[in-house]
């Protein structure tokens, strides 16, 4: 039975409404974002209108602070706004959807100025924003506001997308926009894209900065960042729209030669229908000279080959691709496609080559993957000299993976890491080092048979006299 002290609703229901509130008032004294959690409460029990009062009075209260927001204040400010945000999509919304959609617009407008003021490294007002784009999508429909007059309010916003806020707002508001909306805002985008370079006289050009061509003048980049919005504004229209000519019409002859853009073609050419089409596009690409060919156009490749009935070469690039870089899905698809018993005989061959190939590392985040820890463990044993313990991120997890099985594969891992960082002075791993050779002591017991390696007193030793100097290192030991 629980305790009469317990902190739950039935035991503070005893203490009675007179007594809750004086203690709601007490801990909510200087809490800003826990008062309006109050205010927010108490118009509720006015209606939705009261509501939507409070929240566009708080929502101008935001707009006018001007004071810097710290990495140790954010947290309050995330709370506020996730605390708004939450009055407009499930109290103002049920009641008066046009009144919740503009609450949202002002909303997604103060995203400007809270990123100019505040320090948002852990991405978590980003993620309140791009949460409240994607409640234009519901709220849009329910609103039905004019379309010509949403596609103007969108066009605007786009306008002002300093911060990436209205990143794919054309998405969330096709429902809402339909073919009348999509229409007005493509015409007004093309209009824009198809306005003449201003001229502006030389007293009139105003510098803003200087780089290897000369002068760089704020008119020239007004121009270009409006040139630059409505060619993103009509690719995502003509996404919208499902018209891939419109959308091939936004890519420059040069961009097509680009892997991704070309990627990015042939998907809406495959979409279409038109594998023909997708297959030129794809094989537009320049990738004869690029040292990395990203993913999305290895796939696409595969996609449009099946598509045009060549499973054959396509069983083909994916070998090739895989060997290329030793990318697990292309190997996984490959496999996936063989009879019963040829996909074991292929992942070994694949096996033997990961085994083999150039760079090691990318051998060893392809077995750890996978996964195949002990092929992993004897990647490492036959190739430990290679190890590179810059590489924290990879040998890190992958001795993490391996000490269970492989105890002198992980020891191998660690003591790579140990040594690039005592070798390079890297005084700010010196914690995780300690910590790897402290494992490496813990696993000795498990390593019957140290082979070629040095048993770890002897490692130990070596270290000693090599780093000896390192205190603040072996302070960490001892």
């Amino acid at each position: 039975m629980a305790s009469k002290t317990t902190l739950n609703a039935k035991n503070l229901q005893a203490l009675g409404p007179k007594r809750l509130a004086e203690l709601l008032l007490e801990l909510t004294k200087g809490n800003t974002a826990a008062k309006q959690r109050l205010r927010l409460e108490l118009a509720a029990k006015q209606g939705g209108g009261e509501v939507a009062r409070e929240v566009r009075k708080r929502l101008s209260q935001i707009a006018r602070a001007r004071g810097f927001v710290d990495w140790q204040k954010i947290g309050t400010l995330v709370k506020d706004l996730e605390t708004q945000r939450a009055a407009i999509v499930e109290q103002v919304a049920k009641t008066d959807p046009n009144e919740a959609l503009d609450l949202l617009w002002r909303f997604q407008d103060l995203a400007e100025g809270i990123y100019e003021r505040c320090d948002d490294s852990s991405g978590r007002v980003g993620d309140v924003f791009r949460a409240s784009l994607q409640d234009f999508a519901e709220i849009a429909v329910k609103a039905k506001p004019d379309r010509e007059t949403l596609a103007d309010r969108a066009y605007d916003a786009l306008l002002g997308n300093g911060y990436g806020q209205y990143d794919y707002l054309i998405e969330v508001l096709t429902a809402a926009l339909g073919d009348d909306g999509l229409a007005h805002l493509k015409e007004r985008f093309t209009a824009l894209a198809n306005e003449p370079k201003p001229e502006v006289k030389d007293k009139d050009r105003r510098t803003v900065g200087y780089w290897a061509g000369g002068a760089s003048y704020a008119h020239d980049m007004e121009y270009d960042h409006r040139k630059r919005a409505a060619s993103m504004a009509l690719q995502d229209i003509a996404d919208a729209q499902d018209d891939a000519d419109a959308y091939i019409a936004q890519q420059s002859e040069e961009s097509r030669s680009a892997p991704a853009v070309a990627a990015n073609i042939a998907a809406r050419l495959l979409k279409a229908g038109r594998a023909e089409d997708a297959w030129q596009a794809i094989n537009a690409a320049d990738i004869d000279k690029r040292h990395w060919i990203p993913s999305e156009w290895e796939d696409t490749k595969v996609a449009v080959l099946e598509a045009l009935g060549r499973d054959k070469q396509a069983q083909e690039f994916r070998w090739s691709s895989f060997e290329c870089g030793l990318d697990g899905a292309h190997l996984k698809a490959y496999l996936k496609k063989l009879p019963d018993f040829d996909d074991m005989a292929a992942e070994e061959k694949a096996f033997a080559f990961a085994l083999q190939f150039p760079d090691m590392q990318a051998a060893l985040h392809f077995f750890i993957s996978w996964p195949a820890l002990d092929k992993a463990a004897e990647l490492v044993l036959a190739r430990s000299s290679e190890l590179n313990g810059d590489h924290y991120a990879l040998l890190t997890p992958a001795a993490d993976a391996l000490e269970q099985k492989h105890p002198l594969a992980a020891t191998l891992l660690r003591r790579a890491l140990i040594d690039f960082a005592l070798g390079e002075g890297r005084s700010t791993r010196y914690r995780h080092a300690a910590r790897h050779l402290m494992d490496c002591e813990n696993m000795a017991g498990s390593i019957v048979d140290y082979g070629d390696a040095e048993p770890h007193d002897s490692y130990v030793a070596r270290l000693r006299a090599k780093h000896g100097k390192k205190t603040s290192f072996w302070a960490l030991i001892e």
